[in-house]
């Protein structure tokens, strides 16, 4: 497991930002490399302990998972004489988490998903709901945690941590990617890591979501039509048709619920019971739609730093 260790000249927080910790979730991974050659890192204070591979196993095999089929992010803490899985874990958790103060997780769509960007944290915690509300994209779900996973295992240990979702697996998507970029950023320099900007713009104030859930096929066919990520819904809109394959009937699919489409499915091919799209509720949720068009035509429109030459 490759890490690398930028220590700052002064005294700090000592944040841990992981990637791959699944296999085939990529932008995490340049993510980091972007990061990590960041001239302003020259001024940092505190430490940064940077993990772009965790599951180097299933990054190789384009694979979720680690070769004993075992999800990582259900087993820990681990253990130092378990299973491949439980030791991978055993070792982050003893070298990593245990020399950190704070910690990002970075993270994709499962195979044949693709997410809104967005934040999971616990909110309940005044130091992670005010992380989570510098990192700037415009929705944070408040989002209890899963036994087993890291982001469980962390929190139990008081150190507060994000998890940062978007795009999906074995793709790049430069908009994901440039807004994980800046988001870390955001962080370190809410945490003093890194000096404030000069003629900073207001930060982007999220929304909360109070809920999310996954509307799933009613029966199998074809997608012809969904809604784009970010889009607002009503409830009992019509939010999907599916079509048999022969083209001899097609069936409406409503929305039970109102909300922002935070996560959907690429594949159009789709059996009863598969998950399709992912729902967040809101307060507001014209607001939250009317701020996504924004952050996304900003992202868009945003040129991508350029790349430093590598050091010799």
């Amino acid at each position: 497991m490759t890490v690398h260790v930028l220590r700052g000249r002064r005294d700090g927080p000592r944040l841990f930002v992981s990637a791959a910790m699944h296999g085939d979730e990529l932008n995490g991974v340049e993510i980091i490399r972007r990061l990590l050659r960041l001239r302003v890192m020259q001024k940092l204070r505190g430490a940064l302990i940077a993990v772009p591979i965790i599951n180097v196993y299933g990054l190789i095999q384009h694979s979720r998972y680690l070769p004993d089929r075992r999800d990582l992010n259900r087993v820990f803490p681990g253990s130092e004489r378990g299973s491949l899985a439980a030791r991978l874990a055993h070792l982050f958790m003893t070298e990593i988490v245990s020399n950190a103060s704070h910690g990002i997780d970075l993270h994709t769509g499962a195979l044949h998903r693709v997410n809104l960007p967005q934040i999971r944290a616990d909110m309940d915690n005044p130091e992670t709901a005010r992380l989570a509300r510098s990192f700037g994209v415009p929705v944070v779900i408040d989002a209890s945690t899963r036994d087993g996973s890291l982001r469980a295992e962390v929190s139990a240990r008081g150190i507060p941590m994000l998890l940062y979702e978007a795009g999906e697996a074995l793709r790049f998507d430069d908009v994901a990617i440039r807004a994980g970029v800046r988001g870390i950023t955001n962080v370190m320099r809410d945490l003093g890591m890194l000096p404030a900007r000069r003629n900073r713009k207001p930060a982007l104030e999220p929304y909360v979501a109070d809920s999310s859930s996954w509307l799933r096929a009613p029966q199998s066919g074809m997608l012809v039509r969904l809604p784009r990520l970010g889009a607002q819904v009503a409830k009992a809109d019509v939010v999907g048709v599916l079509a048999d394959p022969f083209g001899e009937s097609e069936w409406q699919i409503r929305s039970p619920w109102a909300g922002i489409v935070i996560g959907r499915t690429q594949l159009p091919l789709v059996n009863e019971g598969d998950a399709i799209l992912h729902i967040a509720g809101f307060e507001a949720p014209h607001e939250v739609a009317e701020q996504l068009d924004s952050f996304q035509a900003r992202e868009i429109g945003t040129a991508p730093e350029p790349d430093p030459s590598p050091a010799t």
